[in-house]
């Protein structure tokens, strides 16, 4: 069963941050709060975790377009080729409750590509997570928990989440109640804008 762990918006000790680095660098997968929905989520360069969040999510890595989270916008160019118009708009619009679709690095592990040539990219507006992802070294692989036939509160209250999940992933973070509305997904490509999902961030200078 998973371990439950609190975490606070500022000011987490740490020992706690460390405890969940640690963690991710042995092939954890956990659950997590972000800016808008609890997500699952590891290390990217973890195959063994990316195919139990596979397993999860009842998915093939080989058919699913994948999204990470960095740090700050310095290191989004480690996995994404960022033009100049590209980086105006990470800049404008991050952090915040959005997912980019860039074209893949070579850097990106070739488990989440597997012949795409794009990927997600996030960093929200919420501390804890970066601070993880900071500490981490590299970006978290991050998506929505499955939430198809769920009533909101499976899938936005830890102490129901961790019911649910706890079996299959390591560690539940508890940041209290989490969103229900999932990022806004934008693909930039040269100058122009492709929405391809509208949710918790505002699209309309995107259309």
């Amino acid at each position: 069963m998973a371990e439950l762990i609190r975490l606070y918006d500022k000011n987490n000790s740490q020992a706690t941050l460390d405890l969940i680095v640690k963690a991710l660098e042995k092939d954890a997968v956990i659950i997590y709060k972000t800016d808008t929905m609890y997500a699952l989520g590891c290390h990217i360069g973890s195959t063994k975790a990316v195919n139990r969040i596979c397993e999860i999510k009842c998915i093939q890595a080989s058919k699913n377009r994948f999204s990470f989270i960095c740090s700050d916008l310095s290191s989004i160019a480690n996995y994404a080729k960022v033009s100049d118009f590209a980086f105006k708009t990470l800049k404008r619009f991050l952090p915040g409750a959005f997912t980019f679709v860039l074209p893949a690095s070579s850097k990106v592990p070739s488990v989440l590509v597997q012949g795409k040539k794009t990927v997600g990219i996030r960093i929200p507006d919420y501390e804890p997570i970066l601070s993880i992802v900071a500490l981490l070294g590299a970006p978290l692989l991050t998506t929505s928990l499955p939430h198809g036939d769920l009533e909101v509160e499976e899938y936005t209250d830890p102490s129901l989440i961790i019911d649910r999940w706890g079996h299959a992933v390591d560690l539940v973070l508890d940041g209290g109640f989490g969103g229900f509305v999932p990022s806004s997904v934008v693909e930039i490509s040269e100058d122009a804008f492709e929405i391809i999902r509208e949710g918790a961030g505002d699209c309309s200078e995107f259309s």
